[in-house]
C-alpha cells in the first residue's frame, strides 16, 4: 500500500486541481520539451549517453499504441507533467505474466513537490489495473536520490540494481 503524503493545506488544494488525460498528437510540442527535460535531468547520472541532441521515446507510438498509456497532467489548463505505462510480458519464472513499465515521468520544475507525480502514477495505476496488470516496474538511476524518494513516497521500493562496466 502506498505511503501517505504529509500535505500542507495549500499543497493539498493545488493537488486537487491537477487532472490527467491521455496525451494526443496536439501535445507533441510540449511532450518533446518534456523528453529533453528528462534527458537533461538524467545526463549527469549516465556517462553512456551520447553528446548532443538525442531522443529516448517514440512519442507517436506512445500515443497510438493500445498497450501504452501516455498521460499528461494539467493544472488550470496548462500541461505540467507526463508519464506512461507500457504493458510488457514478464519473464516466465515470475509470478505475474505481465507488468506495466513506467517511464517518461516528468514534471515542470516550477510544479515539483505539488503531488503531480502521484496523480500521474495514480492514473497509470488505474489504467494498468483495468488491463489486468498487477505489477509496476520502473528504472531510476541509483544516485538520483530525489527521484528515488519521489517513487518511494507513492509506494515503490528498490528491487534490483543493474550494474555496468565500460571496457
Amino acid at each position: 500500500m502506498p505511503k501517505r503524503f504529509d500535505w500542507t493545506p495549500s499543497a493539498y488544494k493545488e493537488m486537487e486541481n491537477i487532472t490527467t488525460r491521455p496525451a494526443t498528437m496536439a501535445d507533441m510540442d510540449i511532450l518533446r520539451q518534456f523528453e529533453q527535460g528528462v534527458i537533461n535531468a538524467e545526463r549527469p547520472f549516465d556517462p553512456t549517453l551520447k553528446d548532443g541532441h538525442i531522443n529516448y521515446y517514440d512519442l507517436n507510438e506512445f500515443i497510438t499504441s493500445p498497450h501504452i498509456h501516455l498521460v499528461v497532467a494539467e493544472l488550470n489548463g496548462e500541461v505540467i507533467g507526463s508519464g506512461y505505462a507500457r504493458i510488457e510480458t514478464s519473464k516466465i519464472y515470475l509470478k505475474h505474466q505481465q507488468h506495466a513499465y513506467l517511464g517518461f515521468m516528468y514534471v515542470l520544475p516550477q510544479h515539483r513537490g505539488k503531488g503531480v507525480n502521484k496523480v500521474v502514477i495514480g492514473a497509470l495505476q488505474e489504467w494498468s489495473v483495468r488491463q489486468g496488470v498487477t505489477e509496476f516496474r520502473l528504472e531510476v538511476y541509483f544516485n538520483n536520490v530525489p527521484a528515488i524518494k519521489a517513487y518511494e513516497k507513492v509506494g515503490f521500493n528498490s528491487h534490483m540494481i543493474e550494474m555496468r562496466m565500460g571496457l
